[in-house]
């Protein structure tokens, strides 16, 4: 059984290095978090406060985590052949695999100027995504569509860039609306275009494996900034390219 730490005794401890040095390396970051002030929800990323060794040492801990909770749910892993590896499999997955964008820094996305002053609508897509919904951790899979109005300070990045960024985005628990939100306030801070557009598709696997179990049901939401939200005539020549695409 690991050492669990309370918040209040986390606090009283922190300035003790080697009480912090013996605590799960869970705490060690979370430690870090608290004392900068930075949010740990769900779908943010942690990477800045996380050091170099301590994802091997987060990966072993939710594997011991997670033999408890097979232990809780009456499984016998000790005898179950099939089980016998489940924790650590899950642990490499949450910490390596679907959740990795919350522990990993963003990928390399070098901008490059707009030399050629392109001022045209460009979409790119559609780009497969997969997340996880952050209430019951089923997956969310789908696809994205990304709109861009550059103009000539507009910087560009590569078409391989935007689904990387996609990735790095959606590899986290994730509620569909906010997951957009953040991958389109990333793209506009790095190419700063006249107008950016996203529109997202999914299957969400909390619906088709639980609950209603409707196994049909799409989710569609968009983000228009810029010139597509104010206007018109560009964002209906966005989401009819998209409506063919889509077909």
């Amino acid at each position: 059984m690991l050492a669990k730490v309370a918040p209040d005794t986390l606090n009283a401890t922190a300035a003790d290095s080697d009480i912090l040095t013996r605590m799960p390396v869970s705490d060690r970051i979370r430690y870090r978090l608290i004392e900068a002030g930075q949010r740990y929800h769900a779908n943010d990323n942690i990477a800045a406060h996380i050091r170099e060794g301590e994802l091997g040492e987060l990966r072993e801990e939710v594997q011991a985590r997670l033999r408890e909770v097979l232990h809780a749910l009456v499984i016998d892993t000790e005898n179950d052949h099939n089980t016998a590896d489940t924790a650590r499999r899950v642990a490499k997955m949450f910490v390596s695999e679907v959740f990795r964008g919350r522990y990993e820094p963003a990928p390399d996305a070098t901008a490059f100027p707009n030399v050629s002053q392109l001022n045209e609508l460009m979409i790119v897509g559609p780009i497969t995504v997969r997340s996880a919904c952050s209430h019951h951790l089923c997956p969310i899979l789908g696809k994205l569509w990304v709109g861009v109005l550059p103009n000539a300070g507009s910087d560009l990045i590569g078409l391989s860039k935007y689904a990387r960024l996609a990735e790095w985005v959606m590899s986290r628990p994730q509620i569909q609306e906010e997951a957009v939100v953040m991958l389109a306030d990333e793209l506009e801070q790095r190419i700063r275009p006249d107008g950016l557009a996203l529109v997202m598709q999914a299957s969400h696997f909390c619906m088709h494996w639980r609950g209603v179990k409707d196994d049909g049901a799409l989710m569609r939401n968009s983000v228009m900034r810029g010139a597509f939200l104010k206007d018109a005539t560009l964002r209906r020549e966005f989401l009819s390219l998209l409506e063919r695409d889509s077909r």
